[in-house]
């Protein structure tokens, strides 16, 4: 007679993933040297060596490294306990930022919180976009059966998904990260089994919607101007060298100068 199999997750006997932790230290490198190009002037300026900001990169990188193997012995299906408890605290840490004393204001939006014993600054924006794919792989996963309807595997999902939007935009002015979590979560949503027509019709008549408030809001209430010109900046970067077209124009002087980005950091 067969034994049983064990359906328990044995972590010591998975083997080593040696292209994931060849990608994860590729894109650390290049973070590192990307970060030393772009502040070392300013580190200069304030008096440092021009290694400061990459250097405490590097700790944090060393220390993220660390975190990823103690986290990689961990049964992933421990996460499952949590998913509601991460869900309430990406609000929470979202509506932060209204607080006078917790939030950091930089070009105009508050999207940081201030630890003063650390002296940094975290994004609120970054845990949520973690803690949102625990939550929607535990739902989308208790919920496999249901994904091909329409309210199961379409609009209850986007229910839960709204409130952190809306905060990001409302609160946060944080357009980049909104569309960074929609994307993966309806990535997320169609590989689990949610019909893609449903995102054809209504998720684009969705995008339709919302492309039309944000340019009524910037064109007739005169708020969130700066997210239209940010979209559209690229069509006419030297109309606005030095503000939204600043980005492209660098990015066209670096790549006619043939040279790489790290060749002009020493």
């Amino acid at each position: 007679m067969p034994k049983p199999k064990n359906n328990k997750l044995n972590t010591k006997e998975k083997p080593f993933d040696f292209i994931l932790i060849v990608c994860v230290l590729v894109m650390l490198s290049l973070g590192i040297i990307m970060v030393l190009s772009a502040s070392s002037p300013s580190s200069l300026a304030e008096g440092s060596n021009g290694y400061s900001y990459a250097i405490r990169q590097g700790g944090f990188g060393i220390l993220g490294l660390v975190l990823m193997y103690i986290i990689s012995k961990i049964d992933y299906r421990i996460y499952k306990n949590f998913y509601k408890i991460a869900y309430g605290v990406s609000i929470v840490l979202l509506l932060a930022v209204l607080i006078p004393g917790l939030r950091w204001e930089a070009g105009g939006a508050a999207r940081w919180l201030y630890i003063a014993p650390l002296k940094t600054t975290v994004q609120p924006s970054e845990f949520a976009k973690v803690a949102l794919v625990l939550f929607f792989a535990t739902y989308l996963t208790d919920n496999r059966e249901k994904l091909g309807e329409k309210w199961e595997g379409f609009f209850r999902p986007l229910l839960y998904l709204a409130p952190i939007i809306l905060i990001l935009l409302g609160v946060q002015s944080h357009l980049s990260a909104s569309i960074l979590i929609i994307a993966v979560i309806g990535i997320m949503m169609i590989m689990a089994g949610s019909k893609i027509r449903y995102f054809l019709t209504y998720g684009m008549a969705a995008v339709v919607a919302a492309g039309g408030v944000m340019y009524f809001m910037a064109v007739v209430l005169k708020k969130g101007l700066y997210r239209i010109t940010r979209l559209t900046s690229f069509l006419n970067p030297w109309a606005d060298p030095t503000g939204a077209g600043y980005q492209v124009i660098q990015g066209l002087y670096a790549i006619g100068s043939r040279r790489t980005f790290w060749c002009r950091t020493w």
